[in-house]
């Protein structure tokens, strides 16, 4: 299955998507999953479009295709706000809650090394969480 990347942007009141792959496909949402599922929708007309117009098809969405979503450090605080909170985020990466704030905010940016900080973080709880048994 192919992968195409969807960067998922925070505007201060709702969320944005554009596809790398698919100049001019874009969508908005007020939440996570209406963000998904409009760009979804979004892809499809897109794609049908480009057929109707005899553009060609990128070869990544030809068959069976897979979305991988790319966030900067505010829109993934933002799209997770609800599932995780400073003091938790403080714990896993090492960054004070006062500068995560500023982030989730888009007060302030964060240095590449910081934003890998999170990156690392969440890989390793997605990690520690794969291996949990019940």
């Amino acid at each position: 299955m192919k992968k195409n990347i969807v960067e998922v942007s925070f505007t201060g009141n709702n969320f944005s998507a554009h596809v790398l792959t698919l100049p001019g496909c874009v969508s908005v949402g007020d939440t996570p999953a209406e963000i998904k599922s409009n760009i979804l929708e979004a892809i499809e007309l897109h794609l049908a479009g480009m057929k109707e117009d005899g553009d060609t098809i990128p070869s990544s969405f030809k068959g069976k295709y897979e979305l991988t979503y790319k966030f900067d450090v505010e829109s993934l605080l933002n799209y997770f706000k609800g599932v995780f909170k400073a003091p938790a985020l403080a714990k896993l990466t090492g960054i004070n809650e006062k500068q995560i704030h500023h982030y989730a905010t888009g007060h302030r940016k964060p240095r590449p090394d910081m934003a890998k900080k999170f990156e690392t973080a969440l890989h390793n709880l997605g990690k520690e969480l794969i291996a949990v048994e019940l």
